[in-house]
């Protein structure tokens, strides 16, 4: 066990080596990684003395550290095991509204999270003229414009007409991107009714009552980010949700998912989720 331990801790440096090199130090949450490995070194070591001090070791704390790493181990396999499920068996509807959620720019240039997500809000786009896209993200450090701007900049130059993009520059998080998001969806649709009921009642029509409607909202994120966006978005008051997967950066999947299941795990603490 010490050896497997040991040999996991110098894939972690390894890794963390290939995330230094590919994507430079300022990766956010990279140094996780010798966290990680540290942690496997240390576990290592505990392993191959154990048999040595075995019989000075008190019976409660043998059984309490073992209770807390494997709980560790547990939570950990269960959230990412969702994270898979929910890319695997969620499908992609025709939705009112897509919220396309903002990533890293760099200055003015899309990261390759943000451009997967590009990428599939382009290809949404274009299958469904009548869904509205909503472009959320706001101004970060190292950012020139807000990533709303960005994105909405990109989808205009690749042929997505005005009228089917709303820009929603006031979010610094994926829980502010969903709330903020609602509220524009909520103040267009209240305009679109108050107009269809003003004209149906020109006519001699009765509009029916808004809690008969169903707004249907697509969520578009990378794959690795789908539970959480889903998550929150229900929690902020969505209640037909459909979760629309990018692609991920291959080299940094790993490294995503990892990460996430410290998000999720944050976010369903402070009751965002």
């Amino acid at each position: 066990m010490d050896f497997i331990f040991g040999i996991l801790g110098v894939l972690c440096l390894v890794y963390y080596g290939i995330i230094v090199l590919y994507s430079g130090f300022g990766t956010s949450f990279s140094p996780v990684w010798i966290v990680l490995a540290v942690c496997f070194f240390l576990m290592a070591a505990v392993c191959h003395f154990y048999w040595r001090f075995r019989e000075r070791i008190p019976l409660k704390v043998e059984v309490s550290v073992i209770t807390v790493v494997a709980a560790l181990f547990f939570v950990f396999a269960v959230v990412e095991a969702a994270m898979g499920c929910c890319v695997l068996f969620g499908r992609a509807y025709s939705t009112d509204y897509v919220i396309v959620l903002g990533a890293q720019v760099r200055g003015s240039v899309a990261s390759r999270s943000m451009q997967y997500r590009l990428d599939k809000a382009l290809e949404y786009a274009r299958a469904n003229p009548n869904t509205v896209m909503i472009l959320s993200g706001g101004q970060g450090p190292g950012e020139d414009i807000s990533e709303a701007e960005m994105m909405y900049g990109y989808l205009l130059e690749n042929g997505v007409p005005e009228h089917q993009m709303i820009k929603e520059t006031q979010s610094h998080s994926t829980y502010e991107n969903l709330v903020y998001s609602r509220l524009l969806i909520e103040e267009r649709e209240s305009a679109r009714l108050s107009a269809v009921r003003r004209i149906m009642a020109e006519e001699g029509y009765q509009m029916p009552d808004d809690a008969g409607m169903t707004i249907g909202v697509g969520v578009i994120t990378n794959n690795f980010h789908l539970l959480r966006a889903e998550g929150i978005a229900s929690r902020v008051g969505f209640t037909n949700v459909s979760g629309i997967a990018a692609k991920s950066d291959p080299v940094l999947f790993l490294h995503f998912c990892v990460r996430e299941c410290f998000a999720i795990l944050k976010d369903k603490f402070v009751g965002n989720m």
